[in-house]
């Protein structure tokens, strides 16, 4: 019976990665892939399907529909919660002007440098930094395409390359801001700011110096074959946020700053936690609009945007990790999280090899359908649960999950991004990912070793 279950859960599975191929939507299909297993489990004679600490209803139907309140309830009022704020505020930034002025403050030093293929390395070294305050891949693009591309293009490397570039600039999706680190830290049961010193940046720092390197090659390798075919490009029309002092480029970085500072990192008797730093600096900008404007009415109005844009990332990420943990635990209740425990057991295969594994199916979802962050989600309670299995550390596990989800999006032909910056060179999105493949796979295969040798 437990067999037919996990043959049942697998067919499930399967089924909803064609179906999120197929572009239904990924939300609805993860919530319901669970809910056949919830059901196919009570039909095969499962008596409780609730994880520890929750306490049945007396019906089993109803502690299926118990089981995903219980899971909306947890995720709103922590991860999700703090993922919203973290979106809200990086909306408002953007509304202001500010994210705007931290892009052009980075960009500047290249405009001094004249080796061509060396400002287009550096270009994207600047991406991954910006991907720290601004974290949606997307919208860091478009910032990148007004004030990064003119200047790759200027110092002569070609339209493809500086649009290549610009869309892996998001892949390690770094820093506390962003919503599948947030899941990674929530997961790995750290602090967002001590994840992202502690587990990240360890292994980012190899896996960017190889990115970089393979970057070089692999761009200026295809644009001396100049072998693209280029049709009329899209019009990137520049931000409506209003010009603002250069200055403003600090409140973007503040609450980082803030966080490291007030952590046990620097200051152990006092500690910031990310919410509220993300507060802490809105409502510090909103007083510096007040002062510099003199026009409350429009400063509130702007203000505004970030509970605006904390209700989208509810609709878009956090209900998205909801329906995932559901289906998670669908898969736990299967028994086939403890079919692959026992099998790598079976092989002498420890967490490194079950980190390749799981990085690969999240890489391969992340691939076929555009979206690191269903994919992440999808797979990332089941971490915790395989690290126990095989001893190992939970981070560990997912830190090369989390950058399988950025890596393997970028070099997607369906991924927005990569279609946003394709249409803005005037290629087609193959064209770009012929030159973001190289550098993407180079940089997880370094993550991988980087992961063994820190984390494991």
């Amino acid at each position: 019976m437990e067999t037919l279950l996990a043959l049942f859960a697998v067919g499930a599975t399967i089924l909803a990665g064609w179906a999120m191929i197929k572009r239904y939507q990924t939300h609805l299909v993860l919530l319901f892939a669970g809910l056949a297993i919830f059901l196919a489990a009570i039909a095969l004679g499962e008596t409780n399907i609730l994880p520890k600490g929750m306490k049945p209803s007396g019906f089993i139907g109803f502690d299926i529909i118990d089981l995903l309140r219980n899971i909306g309830t947890k995720q709103s009022a922590g991860t999700g919660f703090i993922i919203m704020t973290a979106g809200g505020f990086a909306a408002y930034m953007d509304k202001i002007g500010a994210a705007r002025a931290l892009v052009n403050f980075a960009v500047k030093p290249l405009q001094m440098l004249k080796a061509p293929y060396i400002v287009l390395v550096g270009g994207y070294l600047v991406g991954q930094f910006l991907v720290m305050m601004i974290p949606s891949a997307a919208g860091l693009a478009m910032l990148l395409l007004v004030a990064l591309y003119p200047i790759l293009t200027g110092v002569g490397v070609s339209a493809a390359s500086a649009a290549a570039v610009i869309g892996t600039s998001a892949g390690m999706c770094l820093g506390p801001a962003s919503g599948t680190a947030n899941l990674a830290a929530r997961t790995a049961g750290l602090d967002p700011i001590i994840y992202f010193v502690q587990c990240q940046i360890p292994v980012a720092i190899p896996t960017l110096i190889a990115v970089c390197i393979a970057h070089y090659f692999v761009q200026r390798y295809y644009d001396r074959k100049a072998d693209d075919v280029y049709a009329e490009a899209t019009e990137v029309k520049k931000s409506d946020a209003p010009e603002v002092p250069g200055w403003y480029a600090l409140f973007p970085c503040l609450p980082i700053v803030l966080m490291v500072i007030f952590s046990k990192l620097v200051v152990t008797s006092v500690k910031l936690n990310t919410i509220s730093a993300l507060m802490l600096v809105w409502i510090l900008v909103i007083i510096v609009e007040w002062i510099r404007l003199r026009d409350p009415k429009r400063v509130f109005k702007d203000a505004l945007s970030f509970f605006q844009a904390m209700g989208k990332m509810f609709a878009g990420i956090v209900s998205l990790i909801i329906c995932a943990e559901f289906f998670a635990n669908a898969l736990k209740i299967s028994g086939l999280i403890d079919i692959l425990i026992n099998s790598a057991h079976g092989l002498n295969a420890g967490t490194n090899f079950m980190t390749v594994i799981l990085a690969a199916i999240v890489g391969l979802v992340t691939f076929l359908t555009g979206s690191g962050v269903g994919a992440y989600s999808s797979f990332a309670a089941l971490a915790p649960d395989v690290a126990a299995g095989l001893g190992g550390s939970v981070s560990a596990l997912v830190t090369p999950m989390q950058f399988a989800s950025g890596m393997l999006r970028a070099m997607s032909p369906v991924a927005g991004v990569i279609i946003a910056v394709a249409g803005a060179a005037g290629v087609s999105p193959m064209a770009i990912v012929r030159r973001t493949w190289i550098p993407m796979m180079v940089g997880m295969v370094v993550t991988c070793i980087a992961n063994a040798i820190f984390l494991a």
